[in-house]
């Protein structure tokens, strides 16, 4: 198997989509950020001085999936049709799961992944005041639809 963004010469290069047909894309990322109780409980009541944590979140969440390509060197620049980021309370976490989605010759797996990565940073930095400790983990990449290679579902 080949890595696509380097060339024969082993330098790193932005893939030629040019010849791509566009399609339908889409991919689906989670992550989460485990804290004290405490600051779970100021979170998910709306005491957090900074305000609404998780509105604040959603919004940076979506923002960093349409700048993408501004922040990951070899990334394309896609119109993305879609780009949502949704909470869920876990014990002593919250969940976070972002898609994206184009109509285009690329895949939107990096969209996803950097909407969930965000989102994450933005609670911890909303919330650092009430717990230092918090640990963002187990970022990863759940589904991918469309493109030459295909679906993709982690098993």
């Amino acid at each position: 198997m080949s890595l696509t963004h380097l060339d024969a010469d082993g330098s790193a290069h932005m893939v030629d989509v040019g010849g791509k047909v566009a399609t339908r894309r889409q991919a689906i990322a989670t992550g989460r950020i485990v804290m004290a109780a405490e600051a779970l409980s100021a979170i998910r009541e709306g005491l957090v001085k900074k305000g609404d944590v998780l509105a604040v979140a959603r919004v940076a969440g979506i923002m960093a999936a349409k700048r993408t390509s501004d922040l990951i060197p070899l990334c394309h620049p896609l119109p993305l049709t879609k780009a949502s980021v949704d909470f869920a309370f876990e014990a002593d976490a919250i969940r976070v799961t972002a898609t994206a989605a184009t109509d285009g010759k690329t895949g939107v797996e990096m969209e996803a992944l950097t909407a969930a990565s965000t989102a994450l940073l933005t609670i911890y930095d909303m919330a650092k005041a009430i717990d230092k400790a918090m640990v963002i983990e187990g970022v990863c990449l759940l589904e991918k639809q469309g493109g030459k290679s295909g679906d993709w579902v982690r098993g």
